[in-house]
């Protein structure tokens, strides 16, 4: 496998942000109470990742070491109000479901780490692969999650009903403590099915996730 498809792999199960190395856990939780839902906020940190990523590996020798954080900061807010300005042109009720989230995209760990760890020290088109990577794992995964929480929820997926007649929702699961729920559900599932194809391959027993693994490049966890 190249090195450009490693790049762009690694976001889509290894390094899967929210179920791997729990990055972008905030609105993971917070926005996934339908698959709508997911898959708008998913959508706007794939734009605002890779914009983000390709104008900070181009700036990366220009950028000075000690205000780089700023810098990137400054870089994501920009895009993230392209991003508002988008929706509550294009799409304001799901603007208005996603809230406060949409403008916290700025502070999302999962723009910020990619941006430390990745596009300020790697090339432009390896740092879109990064972005691209990580952003369709990003979506698949509030996806996901935002379609059991509907279907368990409400009976509903994208609001089209897909449970039997006498079906009676869990209400529990599109409220705060469904999103627990369904991500521990989701992390114990694939936790799992990593360790039974670890035994089935005779390879090693895969390590527990102690933080947030190598995504953002600066915490004691990257560091070991």
């Amino acid at each position: 496998m190249s090195k450009l498809m490693k790049e762009f792999s690694k976001g889509l199960w290894t390094e899967l942000p929210p179920f791997r190395v729990l990055l972008g856990l905030c609105p993971t939780l917070a926005v996934t109470t339908t698959a709508e839902n997911g898959l708008g906020m998913g959508l706007a940190v794939i734009f605002v990742l890779t914009m983000s990523n390709i104008i900070i590996s181009a700036l990366r020798k220009v950028i000075p070491t000690k205000v780089r954080i700023a810098c990137f900061i400054v870089i994501a807010a920009s895009l993230v109000v392209t991003v508002e300005l988008l929706m509550q042109a294009y799409t304001y009720p799901l603007y208005q479901q996603l809230g406060i989230f949409v403008p916290l995209i700025v502070v999302n760990c999962l723009i910020l780490g990619r941006a430390e760890a990745f596009a300020s020290k790697n090339s432009i088109v390896s740092s879109i692969m990064d972005a691209l990577g990580m952003g369709i794992g990003f979506t698949l995964s509030l996806t996901f999650l935002g379609a059991v929480r509907e279907i368990l929820g409400n009976g509903t997926v994208f609001g089209h009903g897909v449970m039997w007649d006498a079906f009676q929702p869990f209400a529990i699961m599109v409220k705060a403590p469904g999103a627990f729920i369904g991500l521990g559900l989701i992390l114990a599932g694939m936790n799992a099915f990593n360790a039974w194809h670890a035994r089935r391959n005779q390879l090693p027993a895969p390590k527990p996730i102690t933080g947030c693994g190598d995504g953002c490049g600066s915490c004691k966890a990257c560091k070991m």
